[in-house]
């Protein structure tokens, strides 16, 4: 979609799924555009300043996000993308420490969750959950429905002041091994 110009392409994960930023830039014309899963939300045309930022939001709780174009010598550039304030990795680092995510199998359909620590909200393919929180004997239980299926987050402490509290993905009754955070 973005053609020769595109320079710089990012998968950046939020709680509602995977987001893929594109972003070309026309170091000849001044073009900037940049698109979200295939989808244009930025352009401009014949900007003669070829260095700056493009600013713009993703997803559905409509994170800040902002590319930086840097000139590093001659005609070439240095293209970094800050999330919520901050570069990238430092986003994905700091996300690994609020937010859990599994991936499962639920009635035959391939399913992603998010947990997110801080809210204790839970998305489920890119939908924000009606969850019910209650306390149990060894910590506590957000409980919500996939389809027909009954599905459970436990938070139990790991008894360890380094791993802190430990989280469970429940399906039907049974425990789901593993996450990919």
């Amino acid at each position: 979609m973005l053609g020769g110009d595109l320079v710089a392409l990012w998968d950046v994960a939020l709680s509602d799924g995977v987001h893929r930023i594109e972003f070309a830039h026309g170091t000849t014309t001044g073009k900037r555009v940049v698109c979200i899963n295939g989808k244009e939300v930025v352009r401009k045309d014949w900007m003669f300043k070829l260095v700056g930022k493009e600013t713009f939001t993703v997803g559905e709780a409509s994170t800040k996000a902002t590319i930086n174009i840097e000139a590093i010598g001659g005609f070439s550039y240095q293209y970094s993308l800050d999330i919520d304030g901050k570069n990238l990795q430092k986003f994905i680092d700091d996300r690994a420490k609020t937010s859990k995510t599994w991936v499962l199998q639920v009635g035959g359909a391939d399913c992603g969750v998010v947990l997110e620590k801080d809210t204790m909200d839970v998305w489920c393919n890119g939908q924000k959950m009606d969850t019910t929180g209650e306390f149990a004997d060894d910590g506590t239980e957000t409980h919500f429905a996939v389809g027909e299926h009954d599905c459970c987050i436990k938070a139990t402490s790991s008894g360890k002041k380094k791993s802190g509290i430990v989280h469970y993905f429940v399906l039907d009754g049974e425990k789901v091994p593993g996450s990919t955070q």
